[in-house]
């Protein structure tokens, strides 16, 4: 597991992950409790597949319409943000979910295909936050918080639908 001089340690494993996103899924509910529907915005790739694993933890706890959309980002191009498909946010509590928070310009960028309505309220969940802010976006639903230096990276690792860990190297 070498490479480049740096070494890969595993940060989550794959059942310490569940336990996150059910107690992440536990703090949504208990924010929303009084909501009739929840849309949970997936960031295309890790994010999807987290907002599916959050969806399915929240049907657990929740009586409440769960409506998931997946948000077509390329983060080469940002400014081109877009949902997978129409929905109605309006007067909706949107939660946009990705893998992992760095600087926090996805999660902003993550935001434009909703500005041009009038959701409710919008919330961020990610599995994992680093701490170097440049954006102010700052998550409401975090499962690990990890101090890290600029020349560290984190990478959540998935295997067809299953989250298999979260990495720092």
């Amino acid at each position: 597991m070498q490479s480049n001089n740096s070494q890969k340690n595993c940060i989550l494993s794959s059942e310490t992950i569940k336990r996150k996103l059910k107690r992440m899924a536990l703090e949504i509910a208990e924010q929303n409790a009084d909501e009739k529907e929840l849309i949970i915005a997936g960031i295309n790739g890790n994010g999807e597949l987290l907002a599916q694993k959050l969806i399915e933890e929240l049907q657990q706890v929740v009586p409440t319409k769960l409506s998931k959309v997946v948000i077509q980002l390329n983060k080469k191009q940002p400014l081109d943000a877009q949902l997978s498909t129409p929905i109605d946010i309006n007067d909706k509590v949107v939660i946009i979910v990705d893998d992992v928070s760095n600087s926090g310009r996805t999660l902003l960028y993550g935001l434009k295909p909703f500005i041009t309505n009038l959701p409710k309220k919008i919330q961020t969940a990610v599995l994992v936050e680093r701490s170097h802010k440049l954006f102010a976006i700052q998550p409401d639903y975090v499962g690990l918080s990890v101090a890290t230096t600029l020349q560290e990276h984190i990478s959540v690792e998935t295997e067809g639908d299953q989250i298999t860990g979260a990495w720092l190297h």
